[in-house]
């Protein structure tokens, strides 16, 4: 069976009556289970967009004699004018919140409307932002910028999250486009760290100077950027249509661009995503030989470089279908972890990523979004199966896995050298939560040795790029202010 979603084709495989499932305390061995009898998996449904019209309706199957049914939140994406409309004109209104649909909406834009759950009688509704940092790299002028925000329209604290980037509690709606402007003009971005997209990519934070290192930091640039939307509308909303895009690499660009395969729609402004964007938030995770310090099993794609024996990167090995999210009481939701998918060379991984992504956008269950991460699909279908699908996107075979060492958990706490001369040194933050003294010593290290920061997926932060010089006077600063631990001894 095949369906027509305007110029794109999928193949339509029908769903497979058990779902292989993990169980959640192993984690290893795989259990069948029959699913409700609804628990269907559906090709991407699109209608007719409200105002742009860019993705035609598709071809009905001669054998439907009704529409596939979709959660409310497709409904919302679709009349949304591509994330826009109604949220452009609930930001504007004097009231404190923002209605359901714009609520859904602002999440592409890196927001989350929030309200004190304890409190009884009127509702004090505030907003969380959430940056979008690849690899967690945060330059210096955004450090600062976030703290001040956090100062002047947030709680005074910042939140470093297990994907490796800030949240910024308490904004009121009225100061929303002041601060998202802020973060906007001053090297930071917020769009597609929240909603049915591509989040924030993970890649080891260390910034260590060797060449699998930096690889896989510059791989997960460019797998952000081929991944982030292109329809303009975070930019319409928060800054009056005025962009702050810098160049991408000519490849990032020639890989979205290409359509050989049917994985784009060539007349929507969103080539990739289309009106619908995906079935649900999609995480992806760049690493290297023995670092997990990204817990690369727990992600939608995980993406290890794969060097020769000169440490020369020549490819990559991919896992796929991982995920620890769970509804509760529901045992038919669980926790999986990635499996191997197989190997692509080094120029190949941004297409294989667009192949990846495309199939989970056309076959992800868009029904219930208890079930419309991929590792449901994987699991329904089987990983030969989603192989197949994924090889027709990707207009090749995947290599054999190549053979990988014992994963290692790194933490880069203390003081480390980066191979290019100068230091780094990791820091722990308590849940992640940066505060009082620690928020004022972290500004004053940070502003005054105009340092480079990284944010760790264990919600830890390095401080980079410190010459030697620099070690004796910033580790009696920080052993002052009580940040740095007990073995850490002034060199």
């Amino acid at each position: 069976m095949t369906t027509s979603f305007g110029s794109a084709t999928s193949t339509v495989i029908p769903n497979d009556p058990k779902i292989r499932m993990q169980s959640f305390t192993g984690l290893k061995s795989l259990h069948s289970i029959a699913l409700a009898r609804n628990h269907r998996v559906f090709p991407l449904p699109f209608s007719t967009p409200s105002v742009i019209t860019a993705v035609s309706t598709p071809v009905k199957p001669e054998t439907s004699t009704t529409e596939p049914k979709r959660s409310k939140v497709e409904i919302f994406k679709e009349q949304s004018n591509f994330i826009r409309y109604p949220l452009n004109e609930e930001i504007l209104t004097d009231t404190p919140n923002i209605n359901e649909a714009a609520t859904q909406l602002i999440k592409f834009h890196g927001s989350y409307q929030q309200y004190n759950r304890d409190e009884r009688g009127t509702r004090s509704y505030s907003f969380m932002l959430r940056t979008k940092n690849p690899g967690g790299k945060v330059p210096n002028q955004l450090y600062l910028t976030m703290d001040d925000l956090a100062d002047q329209f947030g709680i005074g604290t910042l939140r470093l999250t297990t994907r490796q980037t800030f949240q910024l509690h308490g904004v009121l709606k009225k100061n929303l486009k002041t601060v998202m402007s802020t973060i906007i003009k001053n090297m930071g971005s917020t769009l597609g760290a929240c909603g049915d997209l591509n989040r924030n990519v993970l890649a080891p934070a260390a910034p260590l100077m060797t060449k699998e290192y930096l690889f896989a930091q510059e791989t997960a640039d460019n797998i952000a950027a081929l991944l982030t939307p292109q329809s303009g509308f975070y930019y319409d909303v928060w800054v009056d249509g005025e962009r702050f895009m810098t160049s991408e690499p000519p490849e990032v660009v020639k890989a979205r661009n290409d359509n050989s395969h049917k994985t784009n729609f060539p007349d929507s402004p969103e080539p990739i995503y289309g009106t619908q964007f995906l079935p649900r938030k999609f995480k992806i995770a760049v690493t290297v030989p023995t670092d997990n310090s990204v817990d690369i099993l727990t992600n939608d794609i995980g993406v290890v470089v794969v060097s020769d024996d000169n440490g020369e990167p020549q490819g990559f090995n991919i896992y796929v279908g991982g995920g620890m999210g769970r509804t509760h009481r529901m045992e038919a939701t669980f926790p999986r972890l990635g499996e191997p998918l197989g190997y692509v060379p080094k120029e190949d991984i941004l297409y294989a990523i667009k192949a990846i992504v495309a199939t989970q956008r056309d076959h992800g269950r868009r029904d219930d979004r208890r079930y419309s991460r991929m590792k449901y699909l994987i699991s329904s279908w089987g990983i030969e199966k989603f192989k197949t699908v994924v090889e027709q996107y990707y207009g090749k075979k995947f290599g054999p896995f190549r053979e990988l060492p014992e994963w290692e958990f790194k933490s880069y706490l203390g003081w480390h050298e980066q191979g290019d001369g100068a230091l780094f040194c990791g820091l722990h933050v308590d849940n992640g939560r940066v505060g009082g003294k620690m928020k004022k010593t972290l500004r004053e290290v940070i502003e005054k040795y105009n340092l480079n920061v990284r944010i760790t997926p264990n919600q830890n932060i390095i401080l980079c790029d410190i010459r030697s010089a620099w070690r004796r006077p910033i580790t009696t600063v920080l052993a002052q202010a009580g940040l740095l631990m007990r073995n850490l001894k002034v060199a």
